[in-house]
This record gives structure tokens, sequence and C-alpha cells, in this order.
């Protein structure tokens, strides 16, 4: 019996330092952990519109970046728009997103439209943007941003190079954003749009509001919501309703679908819209 005593007291002696061992271990990968959780800026989970999306996530942290590929058709009085755009946004640093835009536009007839009458196929423009979060408040679950779109307006494929840039839009906007608990997002993107055609000199001003409204799937990135795209063009109002849904294929990938539906135009009828969002991985410190 004594032996057994011995015997036993002598293991756990043997034992004692690797057991202390893995509890500094465990002790110390949690203290890293929540070392380097708060290190991170602070950012809040917002659900980004489809359509006029943003040009990175509000409270952006270094690193992060994103792929869009996006595909259109509108449906118009006299012909079909064809819309596709290729667009890469990133975060340089904490709360900064840049972005570079390809947009196209291709156009066919309908209802025996003459050929003059349809606009020519173009890439519409080079669009170059950045956005800087200046307010991200986590209790409040609140974030505010403002921004700057410039748009080198290009001519069409007959025309192109001949000149290479025939105008310029300039776009600052604001963005106020909120969650509502856990799972409601309400966001508005507003500001003006200034137009310079180099050709005429001609300006013209037009003033966007685009108010947003969605609910989140529990657990998920998925979500389900409407935006409300609203311009003020001279006293003439015009607005687009537009019912989405974002889907998430794989943690990398994610699948955006919107439908467009006019209020009081006189032209355009219904489009649609898909967007195809690939998140590499962030790339730096934000990560």
């Amino acid at each position: 019996m004594q032996f057994k005593f011995i015997l036993c007291s002598a293991l756990a002696l043997s034992l004692s330092p690797f057991v202390y061992a893995q509890t500094e271990d465990s002790r110390t990968d949690s203290l890293y952990i929540q070392e380097v959780e708060q290190d991170l800026p602070p950012k809040v989970l917002h659900a980004e519109p489809l359509y006029i999306d943003l040009i990175r996530d509000l409270g952006a942290r270094q690193g992060e970046r994103e792929w869009n590929l996006g595909f259109g058709l509108t449906d118009n009085q006299d012909f079909d728009a064809y819309e596709a755009l290729v667009e890469y946004e990133w975060a340089p640093i904490n709360r900064l997103g840049l972005e570079v835009e390809l947009p196209f536009t291709f156009y066919s007839p309908v209802n025996g439209t003459e050929g003059e009458l349809v606009p020519a196929n173009r890439l519409q423009s080079l669009k170059v943007a950045a956005q800087w979060s200046f307010f991200v408040n986590e209790r409040m679950a609140t974030s505010a941003a403002i921004g700057y779109i410039n748009e080198f307006e290009l001519g069409d494929f007959s025309q192109f190079g001949r000149p290479l840039i025939t105008g310029n839009v300039y776009n600052p906007f604001l963005i106020v954003a909120k969650r509502w608990g856990s799972n409601w997002h309400t966001l508005v993107y507003t500001g003006p749009q200034v137009s310079h055609h180099y050709t005429t000199d001609a300006w013209h001003t037009v003033y966007e509001i685009n108010s947003n409204l969605h609910y989140m799937i529990p657990g998920t990135r998925n979500f389900i919501g409407v935006e409300f795209n609203k311009v003020l063009d001279h006293g003439d109002f015009d607005m687009t309703i537009r019912p989405q849904m974002r889907v998430g294929v794989t943690e990398n990938l994610m699948v955006g679908i919107v439908a467009g539906i006019p209020v009081s135009r006189e032209n355009e009828r219904f489009s649609s819209f898909l967007r195809l969002i690939y998140e590499p991985g962030a790339a730096g410190p934000g990560k």
C-alpha cells in the first residue's frame, strides 16, 4: 500500500510540469487572441446595397479587398440596354476604401426602332473613387463616411480615342448607416452628380438620394432588402425601387440579385441586375 502511494506521488510530480505548461499555453493563447482582436480597429457590420454599392465596407480595415462582376438588363421604350461592369476595391489603410471600375453598355433596338435612334455601344467610363469612414461607433451600431467618385467619360466604340475622354462626372457623396438590433439595416447614400461634356462645354447637375432597408438572415451574410434610388433633376423627380437579395455561395463568393421597378419614368421600364462578389481575403494587418 505504501509502495502504491509512493508510486502515485512520483507520477504526479513528474506530470505536474507538463500540466502546468499546458495550462500556461492555453492562458497564453487566450491572452494572444484577446490582444489581436482588440488590436483591430472598430467596425460595424452593415448590409451593403447591391445596385449603388459602396466603395468599400464602412469602417474598412487595411488589407481588405474585393472583386465585383456585374451584369444587367434594362427594358426601355425604344431599345434594350445590356450592362456589364468590372470592379476592384481595396483598403490601403484603415477606414479608407479605393475603387476602380469599368462599366460597359450595349444596346439593342426593339419595336422596329431606327438604328440612329439607338445609342452606340460603349465603354461608358473609367471610374475611380475613394471613401473615408470618419465615424464608426460599435455601441450605437452606426457608421458614416464621405467619398468622391470621378468618372472619365469615354467615346463610343466607333469613335473610341477620337477623343479618348469626352467628359467628366464629379460625384461627392455622404453615407450614413445604422444597424437596428442584430438583423435590420438601414443606409442613406446621397450626393450631387455634376457632368461636364467637353465638346459642347455643357454642364448638368442632378442630385441623388438612395435609401436602403435590409434584413440579414441570422448567422449568415445573406440578406433580403430594397433600395430606393431617387434622382432630382431640375424639378423632375424619378425613383426606381430595387428589391434584392444576397446569397453566399462559398466563404469568399456571394451572388446578389436585383430587380428594378421604375416609378413614373417615361422611357425606362423593368430592369434586372446580377452582381458576383469575390473577396480573396485580407492582404495585410487588417485580416
